[in-house]
């Protein structure tokens, strides 16, 4: 049953304000909290990708090794046929343009070798960062399924406990005027969840605005809804109720 004076319309109210204090926040949490978990998938998924480019690296680097490796075998092979041609040669100039090829073949071997053994080093270099990107990895994805399981148990239980809300919402509203209601809902939407805020000597309790003496001498005739001035939000004055 919808109460009749303006005084049990404003103590209806401060019950629904004190129910919607609590929904809005969890509300909130319900909207912010996925928000958390989106942050660190997004800081998961970035640890992945560095792990991947330090993995390319690596396997860029390991393939550039067996080239080398391909070459020094050609280079080898290359100076075994000319090692072995050496015996059917017949004049000493061909004999001597024949061992040129050799050590140009054999100059160019020790340079890849060089090459071999300072990318042994780069392998290596790259062989450990990625084994420390996969602790990192592995342990970013430890922290991020906990933190996810942590904020999905507390999710549950915001939204069991909205539902309390809303169910302890629904026994008041009957009893408050409809054109009442709908102004306090749509002061709610507009205020963030605070509606309705009480006068504190002449301080509004929402926007700590100073009040006229008018003003409260309106609120005290129960006449209508007073609002104030500054913030819309519905004013009552405690020790009036």
């Amino acid at each position: 049953m919808v109460t009749t004076t303006l005084k049990d319309q404003l103590r209806r109210l401060i019950e629904l304000q004190h129910i919607d204090v609590d929904a809005y926040r969890f509300k909130n949490e319900l909207r912010d909290k996925p928000i958390e978990i989106e942050t660190l998938r997004l800081e998961f998924e970035a640890k992945k990708i560095t792990l991947k480019s330090l993995e390319d690296k690596l396997k860029t680097i390991q393939v550039a090794q067996k080239d080398l490796d391909n070459d020094i075998k050609s280079k080898e092979e290359a100076i075994a046929k000319l090692d072995a041609s050496l015996a059917l040669l017949k004049t000493n100039k061909e004999y001597q343009t024949r061992l040129l090829e050799i050590e140009n073949f054999k100059a160019d071997k020790s340079l890849i070798e060089d090459k071999i053994l300072a990318g042994f080093d780069e392998v290596e270099a790259a062989r450990k960062a990625v084994e420390t990107e996969r602790t990192t990895v592995a342990q970013y994805e430890k922290d991020f399924l906990a933190k996810k399981k942590e904020v999905e148990d507390a999710l549950a239980i915001i939204a069991d406990q909205l539902k309390v809300k809303d169910s302890q919402r629904q026994q008041i509203t009957p009893e408050v005027r409809p054109d009442i209601l709908s102004k306090y809902d749509r002061i709610l939407q507009n205020k963030d969840g605070l509606a309705i805020v009480a006068v504190n000597g002449h301080t509004c309790g929402g926007c700590f605005m100073h009040l006229t003496d008018h003003l409260l001498n309106q609120i005290k005739k129960y006449d209508e809804l007073v609002s104030c001035d500054m913030c819309a939000r519905i004013l009552y004055i405690p020790d009036e109720l």
